[in-house]
C-alpha cells in the first residue's frame, strides 16, 4: 500500500501549494482536442503578453514597437515579429526584464545549467515552480509511476563532494517521497559498484538519471556481467538520448526508457510516452517554436533552433528565448521528433571519474563568464577556455573557481585557464562543452 501519496498531497494542500491544481489542469488540457489545446495555449500566451507589456520595462517597449500589444489589446498575429531573446540580451537588459510586481510572486534567482558552456542568471517564481513540479509528476504518471512509489535517482550533487553531506531537508524529502539518490557526479568503477549494491537493496520501481550517467552505468553492468534489479521504467534527461545509448540501456535494464527534454531556464519542455518515438511538448507550460537560421518555421522532420516562450513565469518572462539547442519538428506542431542537444564526456582524474553533465554546476553564478569549454588533456592537465564579460571580475572568479575545481578533481590537477574571443559549436551544430582525450 502506498501510504505516502495521501500524506504528500495533504501536505501540499495544507501549505497552500498550487501543485495539485496545476496537475489537475494539466490532466484536463492533455485530453482536449488539437483545436482545444491550441486555443488554451493562445489564451495563456495572450495573458502573458498583456502582463509583460504592463509590468516588464523591456517588453513594454518591444511589444508596442512590433504591434503585439496595442492600446491594451494583444494581437497574436504579430507574435512572430517579437525579437528573439538571447543570453546576450538578458545580460544587457538585466533588471529591465524583471516584472515590477515580482515581489508578490515570491521570486528566486537561478542560473542556466551552463550545458551550452554559456551560463546566464535569471529569476523564477513560486507559480513557475508549482507548474514545473506538476509537469514532472504528470510525465511520471503517464509512464506508470505514482507519487510515493520507489524511485532511484542517479543525479549529480556538487554539494556532496564539497561539503560531504546532504542537508537534512533533502534527506527528509527523499524519505517521504520514497526516493533514494546516488551521486552520479563521480562515476569510477568503485563508485558504480556501490551504486549496484544500493540499487539491488532498494529495488526501485522507477529510475531517473542523467543520460550520460545511466549509459556509463549500463556499460559497467554489461562489461562486468553484474546482476541488477530490473525497474519498471527509466527516465533520462540532461543530454541527448541517442539510439545506441537507448538500445543498451533497454538491453541492460529490461524496461522502457523515457526521454525528457528541458533546461534550468525553462523547466521540462517535452517527454516521450511509452512506445512512441516523438517527444510531446508540455503546451500548458511552454510555447515552442522550431525555426530556421532566418527565423522562419521549419517543415515537418526538419531541424532548427529551439525557441521557447515560458507561459507561467511572470516574474521574468522569457518570450521567444533561444535556448541553444537544435531540434527536429515532429509530425505535428506539438511534438519533437528528436533533440540535437549538447555533447558531454567523462572527466577522469586520479581522484575519480566525473560526469560532465553534473560538472556544469561548478560554473553556476559566476557573473564574469559568458562562455566556457573544458578540455582534458591528461589526468593531471585540464584546459578551461573562457569568454569573459568582465575581465576584472574574472580575476576574482577564477580564484574561487580554481579552488572549487581542485577540491573536486584533486590538487595534482593543473588547471590552465585560457581567455578566448569565441567558442564555436562543432560541425554538427552541437556544443562540445566538455571533452576528454583520455579513453
Amino acid at each position: 500500500m502506498n501510504w505516502r501519496k495521501p500524506i504528500i498531497y495533504l501536505g501540499l494542500y495544507a501549505s497552500g501549494s498550487k501543485i495539485p491544481y496545476c496537475l489537475k489542469e494539466i490532466r484536463r488540457v492533455d485530453i482536449l482536442s488539437d483545436e482545444g489545446k491550441k486555443q488554451y495555449q493562445k489564451d495563456k500566451l495572450r495573458k502573458l503578453l498583456l502582463h509583460a507589456s504592463r509590468h516588464v520595462p523591456y517588453y513594454r517597449k518591444v511589444l508596442k514597437e512590433v504591434g503585439v500589444v496595442v492600446d491594451g489589446v494583444g494581437r497574436l498575429e504579430n507574435f512572430d515579429k517579437i525579437p528573439i531573446l538571447t543570453k546576450e540580451i538578458i545580460r544587457q537588459e538585466g533588471k529591465n526584464l524583471y516584472s515590477d510586481e515580482r515581489i508578490s510572486r515570491k521570486p528566486y534567482k537561478n542560473t542556466s545549467g551552463g550545458s551550452t558552456g554559456e551560463p546566464v542568471l535569471f529569476l523564477q517564481d513560486k507559480e513557475y515552480s508549482d507548474w514545473n513540479i506538476a509537469n514532472k509528476i504528470y510525465y511520471k504518471e503517464l509512464a506508470g509511476q505514482d507519487v510515493g512509489s520507489k524511485e532511484l535517482r542517479l543525479w549529480g550533487s556538487e554539494r556532496d563532494i564539497l561539503e560531504g553531506k546532504e542537508k537534512f531537508s533533502i534527506r527528509f524529502r527523499n524519505w517521504l517521497y520514497n526516493r533514494v539518490e546516488f551521486n552520479s557526479y563521480r562515476m569510477s568503477d568503485d563508485d558504480m559498484r556501490r551504486i549496484v549494491i544500493g540499487w539491488n537493496a532498494f529495488r526501485p520501481r522507477w529510475v531517473e538519471a542523467y543520460i550520460q550517467s545511466i549509459f556509463e552505468f549500463a556499460k559497467f553492468i554489461k562489461r562486468n556481467n553484474i546482476e541488477i534489479y530490473l525497474p519498471h521504467g527509466i527516465l533520462s534527461s540532461a543530454g541527448t538520448l541517442e539510439s545506441e545509448k537507448e538500445q543498451l540501456i533497454k538491453e541492460v535494464f529490461g524496461c522502457e526508457v523515457y526521454n525528457r527534454y528541458g533546461s534550468r531556464e525553462v523547466g521540462d519542455m517535452a517527454c516521450s510516452r511509452g512506445g512512441k518515438d516523438n517527444l510531446e511538448l508540455s503546451i500548458w507550460n511552454h510555447l515552442v517554436e522550431i525555426l530556421t537560421t532566418d527565423s522562419k518555421p521549419v517543415a515537418v522532420q526538419e531541424a532548427g533552433d529551439v525557441i521557447v516562450t515560458m507561459l507561467n513565469n511572470y516574474s521574468m518572462p522569457f518570450i521567444r528565448y533561444r535556448i541553444g539547442d537544435l531540434a527536429v519538428l515532429g509530425d505535428n506542431p506539438q511534438t519533437l521528433s528528436r533533440v540535437q542537444g549538447r555533447l558531454g564526456s567523462l572527466i577522469k582524474t586520479n581522484k575519480g571519474t566525473f560526469d560532465s553533465t553534473a560538472l556544469t554546476t561548478s560554473f553556476y553564478y559566476y557573473s564574469s563568464i559568458k562562455n566556457y569549454q573544458v578540455v582534458q588533456k591528461t589526468k593531471t592537465h585540464i584546459i578551461i577556455n573562457v569568454v569573459t564579460l568582465d575581465s576584472e571580475q574574472w580575476e576574482k572568479d577564477k580564484v574561487a573557481l580554481a579552488e572549487k575545481l581542485h577540491k573536486i578533481f584533486g590538487d595534482d590537477v593543473t588547471l590552465e585557464f585560457n581567455l578566448v574571443d569565441d567558442i564555436p559549436p562543432s560541425a554538427s551544430g552541437k556544443y562540445q562543452y566538455y571533452t576528454s582525450k583520455i579513453v
